[in-house]
């Protein structure tokens, strides 16, 4: 008998501490390991384009340094129209990439007559920061990047932001900011902060096959808080739809690719009935893999933006009938 309860008590400590850890796994390792992907983890996905630069797509180009107005220094490419400019497109990575991931991008835009300046946003790449924020923060870096590009290169207006993903996030909020960009390329982005981490999360819950079904509360709540706290903004802040809404009348580009999963279609959507100009423009492309919309819909992204381009004013237009001239 004492041999019995001697087993149940040591039975019932057992599956106590295992009962903690598991709580303590679920509740603690694993939302804390989702915020560092979000905000200090240095993950790279690889790129085919890895190790090249400009050059490698025939473009002239020189190395760059500026720095956020929260002093982040960044570093990055900027690379010269071959004949007058047309305009200025900054391009804006997305999370875990690197400039290179906008190279194809670069190329292609530098045909249509346009300099380019990318750089790498904060804690990517070889520009500095300790954090990141999913495109919040960033926002300063694209700002950054516009600054410097019409100061120290003095580049040619229109400036236009492109960005993918978190860089498209950057370049909305930019936009919202500063009358510098006059017209934003938003490719594969998500509405707000809180909704792009519940769905995400849902999405994890279903890739990896041994997380049990647990609701959204209280892991993603955790999520959200706890990597705004380690990046230090406010999450009610970090919304699209109303960064779109500031925008007012300036023009955006809404890409999406038909079958991503992470950034469907709808959200391009829902921004586009957001934006308040009478020159916004959407454009759904043919794949399934997020952000590479510009590869598997190669031709129609080409020609959305290439009209796109062509529709807003060129520096020559707007000296014609102002009599503005870049300086």
């Amino acid at each position: 008998m004492a041999a019995k309860s001697r087993l149940w008590k040591i039975t019932r400590v057992m599956f106590y501490v295992v009962a903690s850890l598991l709580v303590i796994f679920l509740f603690g390792v694993v939302p804390w390991f989702l915020t560092t992907i979000i905000t200090t983890g240095q993950f790279h996905f690889r790129d085919p384009d890895d190790g090249k630069t400009p050059q490698s797509y025939g473009m002239e180009f020189h190395p760059i340094e500026f720095s956020s107005s929260d002093g982040i220094l960044l570093k990055g490419w900027y690379v010269p129209a071959s004949d007058k400019a047309r305009g200025t497109i900054i391009y804006c990575h997305g999370l875990n990439r690197t400039r290179i991931e906008m190279l194809p991008m670069a190329a292609f835009a530098h045909g249509l007559g346009y300099n380019g300046l990318l750089f790498d946003l904060r804690h990517q790449g070889e520009s500095g920061g300790a954090t990141k924020s999913l495109g919040y923060l960033e926002r300063l870096d694209a700002e950054a990047a516009v600054h410097h590009a019409l100061t120290e290169e003095k580049a040619a207006r229109p400036v236009i932001v492109w960005g993918i993903s978190m860089g498209a996030a950057a370049a909305l909020l930019a936009a919202a900011d500063s009358p510098d960009v006059t017209a934003v390329i938003s490719d594969s982005t998500f509405l707000n902060y809180t909704d792009v981490i519940r769905h995400h999360y849902y999405l994890f819950r279903g890739f990896v096959w041994w997380f049990p079904p647990l609701p959204s509360f209280p892991i993603a709540d955790e999520v959200i808080h706890w990597a705004a706290w380690r990046a230090n903004f406010d999450p009610v802040a970090f919304d699209l739809e109303k960064a779109v809404k500031r925008i007012g009348d300036r023009p955006v580009l809404f890409v999406a690719v038909e079958g991503d999963r992470r950034m469907p279609p709808s959200i391009a959507q829902k921004l586009y009935s957001d934006a308040e100009s009478p020159l916004k423009k959407l454009v759904v492309v043919p794949g399934t893999r997020h952000g590479e919309g510009f590869k598997s819909g190669n031709q129609q992204y080409e020609e959305a933006v290439t009209h796109f381009l062509a529709s807003l004013p060129t520096a020559s237009s707007r000296e014609q009938v102002t009599g503005y001239r870049e300086q």
